[in-house]
């Protein structure tokens, strides 16, 4: 397929997620909101239309697809104000997914994956924990060998999906007697109900993403097979690193699209709205505005599509893609904080979507790597 019919089919698949989302989520996201999570149903929906998992081989249940066409998904959806599923389709699709194709054994992605791409499992990564963000070095959770079997101890928070999840991945030390970095492991969990000790805390009452169910979850000597391990023991922190650029480049492409989706709504506004017997759009300074916000979008939108070609090449190394998440989701506050200003008074308002924008977009500096965090991976890269 040459460039041309890539691009078209590209812009067909915009179109139809498009058209899905005008169907199944406009008329019933707010309440999903008000709920707390994004039901069950959706996400069969969604793995029937092929949104899930796409970039999975075929025999996994995937497509086959690029990163630029799984990706889409959680960029268009961001663009139509739907960050909340958009955060759950990311840890679902680009991470959770990913994890289990690049270091599982052939019976785990076999028996996992067809079930994510189809929607009929949720999948969540159980990383963070009260006492460790950002730091994944601070991991306390312990998963230690005994008689065949792993017993595994701790508690984790912020998890994105935990409510709903079915497969979940757990980081945890496998060896105390060295450094975290060089004695973590990665589990990957399925039958999560039928697991003695395993609990699911609240689901996390947030400022934003109210539809993105965020969870503790806690774990009380759960005994689990060495089937369960992910990958090779202590290499967990290793594959960590490796995937963390995939994480930290969906992000950003969802942030990419959020602040161009409150450029769509503050054009349109400001064209409908008159000041001064006359449209805002026609003031100076709104158009100065727009125009700095939309250079902006552009700037960064240029910079995301080169990410996304060094992703499909496997070349995407960490300080670019930390680059992509500082620079991104950065841009994403401050241009939907001047889109907000020029709706007024109206910009405070549930019942626009921009306020609910402004409110999901300020989070997206905290996780997946804080822009602290990101400012010094890319500090220390420069100047090593």
């Amino acid at each position: 397929m040459n460039d041309l019919q890539l691009n078209e089919e590209y812009e067909l698949l915009k179109k139809s997620i498009r058209l899905f989302a005008e169907k199944e989520i406009e008329p019933f996201y707010a309440q999903w909101e008000k709920e707390g999570l994004i039901p069950p149903e959706l996400w069969l929906k969604l793995g029937e239309a092929g949104f899930l998992c796409s970039d999975l081989e075929e025999q996994y249940g995937g497509l086959g697809l690029p990163y630029r066409f799984s990706s889409v998904v959680v960029d268009v959806f961001s663009i139509l104000g739907y960050a909340a599923l958009a955060v759950n389709l990311t840890v679902h699709s680009q991470i959770v997914a990913h994890y289990i194709a690049n270091y599982g054994t052939e019976e785990q992605k076999k028996t996992m994956l067809p079930k994510m791409a189809s929607g009929e499992s949720v999948g969540a990564i159980a990383m963070t924990e009260p006492g460790a963000g950002s730091d994944l070095q601070g991991i306390k959770a312990t998963a230690l060998a005994q008689d065949g079997h792993y017993t595994i101890n701790g508690s984790k928070t912020f998890i994105t999906n935990g409510q709903l999840c079915d497969i979940l991945i757990v980081a945890a030390i496998t060896n105390k007697d060295v450094k975290p970095s060089k004695g973590m492991s990665l589990f990957v969990l399925e039958d999560l109900e039928t697991l003695t000790g395993f609990s699911r805390g609240r689901n996390l009452q947030k400022i934003g993403l109210h539809g993105c169910d965020t969870s503790e979850l806690f774990f009380e000597n759960i005994r689990v097979k060495e089937t369960a391990l992910l990958g090779n023991v202590d290499e967990g922190f290793h594959y960590l690193m490796n995937q963390l650029p995939r994480e930290r480049l969906t992000l950003s492409v969802c942030a990419q699209g959020a602040m161009e989706g409150a450029l769509e709504q503050t054009i349109q506004y400001v064209k409908e709205r008159t000041v001064f017997n006359q449209p805002l759009s026609e003031l100076q300074n709104t158009q100065f505005e727009i125009a700095e916000i939309a250079t902006t979008c552009e700037v960064q939108r240029r910079f995301i599509e080169y990410c996304i070609s060094q992703i499909e090449a496997n070349q995407l190394d960490t300080k670019t893609a930390s680059m992509a998440k500082l620079s991104t989701t950065e841009a994403q506050c401050r241009v939907i904080d001047r889109c907000l200003q020029l709706f007024g008074g109206y910009g405070y308002m549930e019942e626009y979507p921009i306020s609910r924008a402004f409110i999901d977009a300020r989070v997206q500096r905290i996780y997946g790597g804080t822009s602290e965090i990101m400012k010094q991976i890319i500090g220390k890269s420069i100047l090593k």
